[in-house]
């Protein structure tokens, strides 16, 4: 079967507190799959796409239940490599009253997905795809993993296929503020679509302004940028356009993590699918929509029968 999109990056077994306070009061925990990429990877999977994913794992039970949900959405874990002799990640999650960003603890330190290697790479499995989705979260995990990352997005890039990248900035993962910005703009200079949030893009650049923002990275070379705008909706910018689009009412947010990751999803397949930006954007702002109103990373994640009932 042919692969529309192909993503590298660390899963991670999610606990996530099942009611608000602080962590360390926390007593009942529910089990989730986390991780950037693969967030993304089942937000397209779910639209219809054909998703492949690439990473390694442990052979223990957080790998073993982050294996079968993975491929338990239709995605193609094929390029997965589950090593006995190392450790799945895991992450922990707090919750907040009345919504907001929960107190998280990371627990992927010399994990499985960190010791990825450039030679890891099957080249025409690779290349086989129609684009790649890359985020700064991978590329923050080790030197190996950066140099993965590189190697990827230019593989793809002398192939003539697609590229978006999403910064999603882990600061605790990098030596400093300095040394991740100039790496994930060396990234996000290599992609074609880059979709950066309105504070991670004033990071990043300087600028105050999401056109500020969008006309840095266009004159890098980058053919679209959209940036995420929280409840106000998002920015979208060419070469030779840009607007604004607005974003969907939320009655109640539960969790904002994960958010960005469906914001991606929706993105990318509109423009793998040749919606006009405006339209591939306000799918992206709608998914993000939905993905606040729940506890996981994944289950606002819509199918094509809901994506089509909104007439997205």
């Amino acid at each position: 079967m042919s692969i529309d999109v192909v993503t590298f990056g660390e899963a991670m077994m999610l606990l996530v507190a099942d009611k608000p306070g602080p962590l360390e009061s926390a007593q009942t925990f529910v089990k989730r799959t986390a991780g950037a990429e693969t967030n993304a990877a089942i937000g397209l999977a779910r639209l219809g796409l054909h998703v492949g994913w690439c990473s390694r794992l442990g052979t223990d039970s957080m790998g073993r239940y982050l294996l079968q949900s993975i491929q338990a959405e239709g995605i193609d874990c094929s390029h997965v490599v589950s090593d006995p002799t190392q450790r799945t990640g895991f992450m922990i999650k707090g919750r907040v009253e009345g919504g907001g960003d929960p107190e998280v603890e990371y627990h992927r330190k010399g994990s499985a997905a960190s010791l990825f290697q450039p030679e890891d790479i099957d080249l025409p499995w690779l290349v086989s795809a129609r684009h790649l989705h890359a985020t700064g979260i991978f590329a923050a995990l080790s030197s190996n993993c950066l140099a993965t990352s590189v190697a990827s997005m230019e593989a793809m890039r002398q192939n003539g296929k697609t590229i978006s990248f999403d910064p999603n900035l882990r600061p605790s993962l990098w030596a400093s503020q300095e040394q991740m910005r100039e790496t994930i703009n060396s990234l996000a200079f290599r992609a074609d679509w880059v979709l950066p949030g309105i504070e991670e893009g004033k990071l990043l650049t300087g600028e105050a302004s999401p056109e500020g923002i969008a006309k840095f990275y266009l004159d890098a070379g980058v053919s679209l940028v959209v940036i995420k705008l929280g409840a106000e909706g998002a920015f979208w910018a060419t070469s030779n356009a840009s607007a604004y689009v607005a974003g969907f009412p939320v009655e109640t947010v539960i969790d904002t993590v994960g958010a960005g990751d469906g914001f991606a999803a929706g993105v990318i397949s509109g423009m793998l699918e040749g919606l006009a930006v405006q339209d591939a954007v306000r799918r992206g702002a709608w998914i993000g929509a939905r993905a606040v109103q729940v506890l996981g990373d994944t289950e606002g994640l819509p199918t094509r029968a809901q994506l089509a009932q909104a007439q997205l």
